[in-house]
C-alpha cells in the first residue's frame, strides 16, 4: 500500500495523547480580544480534546503522528 499524505493544516492544530485521543486547541483566541472577557480568554488557553464525532476523520488526515 502506498504512504499517505499527512494534511497540512490538521498536522498543525492536532496531537494525539498516547491513549488515542485527540488534542486540539479551542478557537477565537487570535485576534479581537479586548472585547472578550478575561476570565474567557483565560479559557481559551487550556487544551481540549476533539469530539469523538471527529476523531476518526482527524485521525486519517494524520496517520503518522
Amino acid at each position: 500500500m502506498p504512504k499517505l499524505k499527512t494534511h497540512s493544516g490538521a498536522k498543525k492544530r492536532f496531537n494525539l495523547t498516547k491513549s488515542g485521543k485527540v488534542k486540539r486547541a479551542h478557537a477565537y483566541k487570535s485576534h479581537i480580544l479586548t472585547k472578550k472577557t478575561t476570565k474567557r480568554t483565560r479559557r481559551l488557553r487550556s487544551t481540549a480534546y476533539a469530539d469523538s464525532t471527529n476523531v476518526d476523520a482527524i485521525k486519517k488526515m494524520i496517520p503518522y503522528k
